[in-house]
């Protein structure tokens, strides 16, 4: 659904992703735990995806660094918190170390018909890496006016 009040038509900024990754064809053997948490802090749903096996790493770069996100034994906890419009994605490699957080601006989170979260995304992401270094993704493609 477009962004602007009262349209109706698809738009291109919208991908629904949802928390166990089902259409992943990437990873080959996994295991996916979820739960609703309400506390003083959060409130909404956290999933677990343990990435046990996958076709080929999934690796990104970032400037002249290279990452690699999802990899055999990696785990990806996300949060996708009730009222809100992001979820957080926390990625660990298999040695247990944060690789990255990953923010999803989206325009709605919601549960499917057998309580998966999801989220609808906008493509507008943030990325923080362990060192503290931010990285605004897909800026360009949210926001095509301030593209240069």
């Amino acid at each position: 659904m477009c962004l602007k009040r009262g349209c109706r038509r698809e738009c291109r900024l919208l991908k629904r992703k949802h928390g166990d990754r089902a259409d992943w064809k990437r990873v080959l053997e996994k295991r996916y735990a979820q739960a609703e948490l309400a506390t003083e802090t959060f409130a909404g749903h956290l999933s677990l995806l343990s990435i046990v096996k996958v076709s080929e790493p999934l690796c990104v770069s970032y400037g002249d660094s290279k990452l690699c996100i999802a990899d055999d034994g990696y785990l990806w906890l996300q949060q996708f918190p009730s009222g809100k419009r992001h979820s957080v994605t926390t990625m660990f490699d298999s040695e247990g170390r944060i690789v990255q957080w990953y923010i999803d601006i989206c325009q709605t989170i919601g549960l499917n018909e057998d309580n998966v979260p999801w989220i609808d995304d906008l493509f507008l992401d943030i990325v923080v890496l362990p060192s503290g270094e931010t990285i605004q993704k897909d800026a360009s493609d949210f926001f095509p006016q301030l593209a240069i």
